[in-house]
């Protein structure tokens, strides 16, 4: 079936994510933010170098100046340089800021987690946190700074442990959402602890609400100091403080008012660059999750690169009338670790290719290592699972010797993933207009306002009646039907090649069905794009599927075009499948059941791996592994099947 590759023209490996940096960057009252804070740290620790005069230093000539060129913010009461006060001022309020924040968050992150994920922890977190929030802040820092003779790192220490309980019940909230996620139950299932489950799937999901608190909560601190040091209580006198200057030049102002301006200004700045870069820093951290691929570069053929060895089936190049071919599989293999430590396989040697527009099915019953098959295409294999052979080649890029970051750049802008549960894919906190925006944001780096528009557009795409009321709608207001078309949709805002829908239709009744069929149709005839359809449904595989494979225990047992397979199947698993559907029955007729069930991987005969169900079973299915044979139009892998020169056997 897989054709030889010859001199193909191919398609590099996308490029990768740009980096976190370059996301913030991109946004520019972030970047301003940030480089406004940069700013103020460096004029804070270079104080002695770059300030032009000493702190303490008086120009008594120049009482309450206002700027010039020797003093360029002009001078204090004392005839001080303000310039060079407001650097070293910048010391203590630095400080006190990163003081509160890192005692906040090491407090409120690990509890609001365990509060979150584990029950007894929730019931004991959720009382203390109210009391703790009854508790006046003001009096709490007075018997500080009373107590530690006005330190100013103590009272802002103790100002992290007042305000953690607020943000602990904003990472409650938001680790509770993500803890329902069935990725999380998943983890569960396979034996992950809390602390694991904590780390690895829910603190990045919450990343982006506790950053913009933590903004909030430096804003804060850098407020409380600044008033500390306004009454007197915080940084000694003569020493330089922000607080203290606004003190001194409230003192003043009958006098000159102008010194009030340069010290006022500089906090009210630093406070609003606190929270700008808090929610740069979120926008740019949830953008991380895809990338287009890279502009496509010349490659030379298959067989020449990397050692990768050419094609065993057929000979000859792909007919000129053909498409291009957008996805190839040759041999591939996907394993656990098993108990003893060596790989056990639960996908082996599949080979098939998919052209641009094409329809290709996957058949099989639960076990056979249909939807493995489609995470390995997508580089999301569970935890332990990787591929030990073969190769899946995007456009002709190796998929396999890509890094995870090049991997991860295929995912949304050449291969899109529509699943059998729709709600699996939408975030409860979202509209489903934010949800397909962000990811056209994402693929295209279109501006917000043409992001909205586009994801309208993709809604009435997908046949939805009145895509801008739908856009405004939240997940937990969709029908069943609606929901899987507002995936498909989201699947859509990349623009993607190659769309893999696993089981996009077993949660709908009949009828929405047949809608979902026949708009996946539209969508492949509108757009161009290649689908794979992962089913156990011979109907939906018949009315949507050109070929079809059929997956028996990790293998391929049959490839071919669909009606063919449907009329005339040549392995005795295709019969069997097609004899016990209802939808191809005779009225009145009862369906034919195969006894057992499929075998677990590493329970897998050295033989055909269906002999135990075969009515057909002779002692040479038993011997030794079976090879597909056939045409490489339509193979099996039985022995019933008669060799032909056409396609090459293989093991």
């Amino acid at each position: 079936m897989t054709a030889a590759i010859g001199t193909e023209p191919a398609v590099g490996a996308p490029s990768g994510r740009p980096g976190l940096a370059r996301r913030l960057l991109r946004r520019p009252l972030a970047a301003g933010a940030l480089l406004y804070l940069v700013a103020i740290v460096v004029l804070a620790v270079c104080a002695p170098i770059l300030a032009p005069h000493g702190p303490q230093e008086s120009d008594l000539a120049h009482v309450l100046a206002t700027p010039s060129a020797d003093h360029w913010l002009g001078t204090d009461s004392l005839g001080r340089d303000i310039t060079s006060r407001l650097m070293y001022g910048a010391r203590p309020a630095l400080i006190g800021v990163l003081v509160t924040v890192v005692v906040a968050a090491a407090i409120a992150i690990p509890i609001g987690l365990a509060a979150a994920l584990a029950g007894v922890a929730d019931r004991i977190v959720s009382p203390l946190v109210d009391l703790l929030m009854s508790i006046p802040a003001i009096v709490v820092l007075l018997m500080v700074l009373a107590t530690f003779d006005q330190s100013l790192v103590a009272a802002m220490a103790a100002l992290g442990v007042l305000t953690a309980p607020g943000l602990v019940r904003v990472v409650r909230a938001a680790a509770l959402m993500v803890a329902g996620e069935p990725y999380v139950a998943a983890a569960r299932v396979y034996g992950f602890g809390r602390f694991a489950i904590a780390l690895r799937h829910v603190l990045p999901r919450i990343v982006g609400p506790v950053l913009v608190n933590l903004s909030l909560v430096a804003a804060t601190a850098l407020l409380t100091e600044t008033g500390l040091n306004f009454l007197g209580l915080g940084v000694h006198l003569p020493e330089a403080s922000w607080g203290g200057m606004v003190a001194d030049a409230s003192a003043v102002m009958n006098q000159q008012n102008w010194m009030l301006v340069p010290t006022g200004a500089v906090i009210a700045c630093t406070v609003i660059a606190l929270v700008l870069f808090g929610d740069g820093i979120r926008d740019a951290t949830a953008e991380g999750w895809a990338r287009p691929v890279a502009p496509a570069r010349t490659k030379r053929s298959r067989d020449t690169v990397k050692g990768v060895r050419p094609a065993r089936r057929g000979a000859g190049a792909a007919p000129a009338d053909r498409p291009p071919i957008l996805l190839r599989v040759d041999g591939l293999t996907v394993a656990f670790p098993g108990a003893d430590g060596r790989p056990v396989p639960v996908v082996q040697d599949v080979s098939f290719e998919l052209g641009a527009g094409q329809t290709l099915g996957i058949v099989g019953e639960s076990g056979c290592g249909k939807t493995m098959t489609g995470r390995a295409l997508l580089g999301l294999l569970p935890e332990g699972a990787r591929v030990t052979g073969g190769s899946i080649l995007v456009n002709g890029a190796d998929a396999t010797a890509m890094s995870r970051r090049e991997r991860a750049g295929l995912r949304g802008s050449t291969i899109a993933f529509v699943s059998q549960e729709p709600m699996a894919a939408l975030d409860p906190l979202f509209t489903v207009g934010a949800h397909i925006a962000e990811a056209v944001r994402t693929h295209t780096g279109a501006g917000r306002a043409q992001a909205r528009e586009r994801a309208v557009r993709l809604l009435g795409r997908v046949r939805l009646p009145d895509p801008d009321r739908v856009a405004k709608m939240y997940p937990h207001q969709l029908s069943g039907g609606m929901a899987q078309r507002v995936a498909i949709a989201l699947a859509l805002a990349g623009g993607p090649k190659l769309l893999i829908a696993d089981e996009p239709t077993t949660a709908l009744d009949v009828t929405v069905q047949a809608e979902i069929l026949r708009l996946l149709g539209t969508l492949r005839r509108e757009t161009g794009m290649a689908i794979l359809l992962i089913s156990h449904d011979w109907g939906a595989v018949s009315e949507l599927c050109e070929r079809t494979l059929v997956m028996y225990a990790g293998q391929v047992v049959e490839s071919g075009p669909t009606a063919t397979i449907i009329t005339a199947p040549e392995h005795p698993y295709s019969e069997g499948l097609l004899a016990a559907n209802p939808q191809l029955g005779t009225p009145g007729t009862a369906l034919r059941v195969m006894p057992g069930g499929v075998p677990s991987p590493g329970e897998w005969p050295p033989g055909c791996h269906f002999a135990a169900r075969c009515p057909y079973v002779m002692d040479e299915c038993t011997a030794h592994p079976i090879a597909m044979a056939g045409t490489a139009e339509h193979a099996g892998r039985c022995l019933r099947v008669a060799p032909s020169p056409k396609i090459e056997a293989r093991p």
